[in-house]
């Protein structure tokens, strides 16, 4: 254990990688708030790159146990409270990784494809396979691929319906952070209040209220 207190998202993620891990799921991501008096320390975790769906909520809970008692056993902050949310990423992932577009597999997505003439044009497909020469896309019927050195940055669709034959993991698009028990955004905090840090919880990200 450090001889300091773990509090940047640099330290917290080298105690939480391999928590994530032996749980089988990828540290996506680690950010630290301010939030009135105390921090709010955001966990985002994701399947491997290699499975397709999104996080069961199961997971998402007992990854969070995991997480919290190795920030706990770390003495993360010291003395200062935080509330700890740890999540999945949500539809609204922009593809900006290679593990991302691997993660996309049978989404539909938008992307802005540069051409033979060097001209940017907007392309929707469904990812069929993402591999070392690019991404294969199923447009209208017809697949081609997009080597990655030509490839923006991909937004998945949101579907209502998804086409026969495809995976059911992400089906409620319309909610699809796949976490636990959501809490609002910092920026919601009443910093004046006599309880300026409590957050109002909503039902979608695993949170617990470190004193």
């Amino acid at each position: 254990m450090a001889s300091s207190a773990p509090s940047r998202p640099a330290e917290l993620t080298e105690v939480l990688e391999p928590v994530v891990a032996r749980a089988g799921l990828h540290l996506e991501g680690v950010s630290v708030t301010p939030a009135g008096r105390r921090r709010v320390v955001r966990v985002t975790v994701d399947l491997p790159e290699d499975a397709v769906g999104a996080v069961p909520h199961d997971r998402v809970a007992e990854v969070s146990r995991s997480v919290s008692t190795a920030l706990d056993d770390a003495g993360a902050f010291g003395e200062q409270p935080y509330l700890l949310e740890v999540g999945s990423p949500g539809v609204d992932r922009p593809l900006t990784e290679r593990r991302h577009w691997r993660r996309a597999r049978t989404r539909l997505v938008a992307v802005d494809v540069t051409g033979e003439d060097g001209a940017a044009r907007r392309t929707t497909g469904r990812v069929v396979e993402a591999g070392d020469d690019g991404v294969v896309l199923d447009v209208d019927g017809e697949r081609t691929t997009v080597p990655w050195d030509r490839l923006g940055t991909g937004a998945v669709q949101v579907e209502f319906r998804r086409p026969e034959g495809q995976p059911d993991g992400d089906a409620d698009d319309v909610d699809d952070d796949g976490d636990a028990d959501d809490a609002d955004d910092a920026d919601d905090v009443d910093d004046d209040s006599d309880e300026g840090d409590d957050l109002d919880e909503t039902d979608d990200e695993q949170d617990e209220d470190r004193a």
